[in-house]
Parts: structure tokens; C-alpha cells; sequence
């Protein structure tokens, strides 16, 4: 499939067609990626920080319709638009990044927490909990790696390209975040897993 012929209904196709001027296709697009963007910046900063820099990037996405280009995927070109809205918001507060160091509604999994008893779903509660605290507590571009990574869904190759850096390098990242994930996180939390 040619990039300037994105295949129907894809990510690609719908921002084409809203820049047309098609509105269900934009709605179409924010439906499918709200609920990712919106954790990806909520695992960074607070509620209403998330809040206001989510909006921008929608704001963003209406504002630059008209010089979207299905060469680069939506998904990729969403994230690096969010990517730079998070570090502009650092640099205005003085805290820069270290930089060398389908659509989830956020509901638990029907197995085995359809089955499970109270116990078993505390001790899962607790396990989120302390990974995400684990997850904050990452250096930030290996935080922002596997963000990217797992609330966003995108390939090495993308997170390569939205953080400007060699898949190499976001394989790295990556696999240092997952170590330390692993080695803090308390074995009956691996255990769940």
C-alpha cells in the first residue's frame, strides 16, 4: 500500500478524510486513541496537567489537519506531537527529561478476575498499584519508552521515531525498564502475571 494511499479505515485514511473536512472521521480517530493518549500523559504529570496537555494535542491534531501526511502513521505522528507537548511543559517548569539514561477502557481482564474472590482481586489491586508507583519512579525516558510502549502500543520503530533516537536505543530503554520493573516489583506480583 502507497503512503499517500492509506488503506480505508485505517488511522491514516480517517485523518486524510477529517482533513477533507469529514468530522466523523475525526471523532472516529479521537474515540480509538483517547483513551491511550490521555494515560500516557497521566503517568507523567497530575490529573489536571494531563488534562490541559491531552486538550493541546487534540488541539494540535484539529490545527494541523491540512499538513498531515499519511508518509509518517498517525499513531507515531500523534505520540511525537504529545512527546514535545510533555517536554515543553518540563521546560516551562524547569525540569527537563534525562534523555540519555486497540482501545483499553482501563477495566480488568474478564480472566481470571471473573472468577476471582476478593483476596485475589486486592492482591491484584495492590500489584497495579505498586507498578505503577514503580513505573513513576523510572528514569524518564525509560519511563517514556515503555509508556510509549505499553499504554500507547507502539513498535520499537515508533518509539524510536517520536523520541528522535535509533531503535537500538528505544530497545534499550526498554529492556532497562522491564529489568527494573521486574527486579522491584515483589515476586507474588510476577507471579499474577
Amino acid at each position: 500500500m502507497r503512503a499517500d494511499h492509506p488503506a480505508a479505515g485505517s488511522d491514516e485514511d480517517l485523518m486524510l478524510r477529517y482533513a477533507r473536512g469529514d468530522l466523523e472521521a475525526f471523532h472516529s480517530l479521537y474515540n480509538h486513541h483517547r483513551a491511550r493518549l490521555y494515560r500516557y500523559f497521566l503517568r507523567q504529570t497530575s490529573p489536571g496537567v494531563a488534562e490541559e496537555l491531552f486538550q493541546d494535542v487534540w488541539t494540535r491534531v484539529i490545527q494541523s489537519r491540512g499538513r498531515y501526511r499519511a508518509s509518517a502513521g498517525f499513531r507515531t505522528w500523534l505520540y511525537t506531537l504529545a512527546r514535545n507537548r510533555l517536554i515543553d511543559h518540563w521546560r516551562a517548569r524547569g525540569r527537563l527529561p534525562e534523555m540519555d539514561s486497540g482501545v483499553d477502557d482501563g477495566s480488568l481482564p474478564d480472566e481470571p478476575g471473573a472468577r476471582a474472590g476478593p483476596l485475589q482481586l486486592a492482591n491484584l489491586r495492590d500489584c497495579i498499584a505498586q507498578l505503577l508507583a514503580l513505573v513513576e519512579a523510572l528514569p524518564d525516558a525509560q519511563r517514556e519508552t515503555f509508556l510509549l510502549r505499553h499504554e500507547a502500543g507502539l513498535s520499537l520503530a515508533q518509539i524510536a521515531e517520536a523520541m528522535k533516537t535509533g531503535t537500538e536505543t528505544a530497545k534499550s530503554r526498554l529492556r532497562y525498564a522491564m529489568d527494573r520493573l521486574r527486579m522491584a516489583l515483589p515476586e507474588e506480583c510476577l507471579e499474577e502475571a
